[in-house]
């Protein structure tokens, strides 16, 4: 999902300049670690409204995209 720069901005002024969900002060580590403590999307939809699937899989690519980047270094 490519399009998720769409649905994700990176702004110093909110939450220290982590990627957040535009509009929202909702972070995507926030999105991440609600879906890893077990929370599915219709947990995470119906306690924060002003999410929607489209932005919890923007938060997966981001997600995706950005481990894909890192570089293994050895040791």
């Amino acid at each position: 999902m490519k399009e998720y720069a769409s649905y994700i901005t990176i702004d110093p002024e909110v939450r220290f300049g982590k990627p957040c969900i535009k509009g929202t002060r909702i972070a995507i580590s926030d999105i991440l670690g609600w879906l890893a403590s077990g929370m599915n999307y219709q947990q995470i939809l119906e306690d924060y409204p002003l999410l929607q699937e489209v932005h919890l899989r923007a938060a997966l690519g981001f997600a995706a995209d950005r481990e894909a980047m890192i570089k293994t270094i050895a040791a």
